[in-house]
C-alpha cells in the first residue's frame, strides 16, 4: 500500500510539474497546446537571443472608460517565461485615470512606481490596505486579493509590475458585473445597487439590459 501511495505522488507530480523546471529553461512552442506543465518546448536548435527578449512594454492607449493604458509581457507574447512563473506589465495612468478593483486569482503582483504619484492598496474580508507611492516605491499585491491603484497625484503616472506567473489571470469587479447578460434586476437585488444605476453601467460595459 506505500508503494502505491508513493507512485500515486510521483504521477500527480509528473503531471504538475513545468517544463522549465527540468530543464533549464523552456521557451514555448506556442503552436503547441498548453497543459498543467505549460507550452511543449521550443526545439534548442531553433532558440536564439532574441527569444529572451522583449520589446512591448511601452506606453498604451489610455483612451477607454478608466483612462489607463496597459502593456504585458507574459508567456502568450513572450514565450521564453514559459514555466518560470514570472511575468510583467506597464501601466500608464492619464490624470484621474484608474486601474479598477480587480484580482489575480493565480498569482501575487508586484507594483513599481516610475513616474506621478499612485494610491494602491487591497482589501480583505475584515480590513483594506492602503498607500499613496511616488517615483521608486513599491507595493505588493498579496494572490487573491480584491485590489485597485489610482492616479491620485498631477498628470501622468506610471508604473511597472511583477507577477508570480507567467500567464495571470484578471478578474476586473466592474466587467464581471456590468459587462454581462446577468438581468439587471438581479445585478441591483444582489448587489443593492439602483436599477437604473445598473442599467447605466450596463450600458457603460457592454452589458445586456
Amino acid at each position: 500500500m506505500k508503494i502505491i501511495h508513493i507512485l500515486f505522488h510521483f504521477t500527480v507530480f509528473s503531471f504538475t510539474v513545468s517544463y522549465a523546471s527540468i530543464n533549464d529553461f523552456c521557451v514555448a512552442d506556442l503552436k503547441a497546446p498548453n497543459t498543467p506543465s505549460g507550452y511543449a518546448c521550443k526545439p534548442l536548435a531553433s532558440v536564439t537571443s532574441d527569444d529572451f527578449s522583449f520589446h512591448g512594454l511601452v506606453a498604451a492607449n489610455t483612451n477607454n472608460s478608466f483612462k489607463i493604458g496597459v502593456a504585458t509581457a507574459t508567456v502568450t507574447n513572450f514565450p521564453a517565461l514559459n514555466g518560470l512563473g514570472i511575468s510583467a506589465l506597464r501601466i500608464d495612468l492619464d490624470q484621474d485615470g484608474l486601474a479598477p478593483m480587480h484580482t489575480h486569482p493565480d498569482a501575487t503582483e508586484l507594483l513599481s512606481v516610475v513616474k506621478g504619484e499612485i494610491t494602491a492598496g487591497f482589501l480583505t474580508p475584515t480590513s483594506f490596505y492602503s498607500k499613496v507611492l511616488k517615483s521608486g516605491d513599491v507595493f505588493v499585491f498579496p494572490q487573491g486579493m480584491l485590489h485597485f491603484a489610482v492616479n491620485s497625484g498631477k498628470g501622468k503616472a506610471t508604473a511597472f509590475g511583477a507577477f508570480s506567473s507567467e500567464n495571470p489571470t484578471t478578474h476586473i469587479l466592474d466587467v464581471l458585473l456590468f459587462g454581462n447578460k446577468l438581468p439587471s434586476g438581479l445585478v441591483s437585488q444582489t448587489t443593492l445597487l439602483d436599477l437604473a444605476q445598473v442599467k447605466k453601467l450596463k450600458a457603460k460595459f457592454g452589458g445586456s439590459r
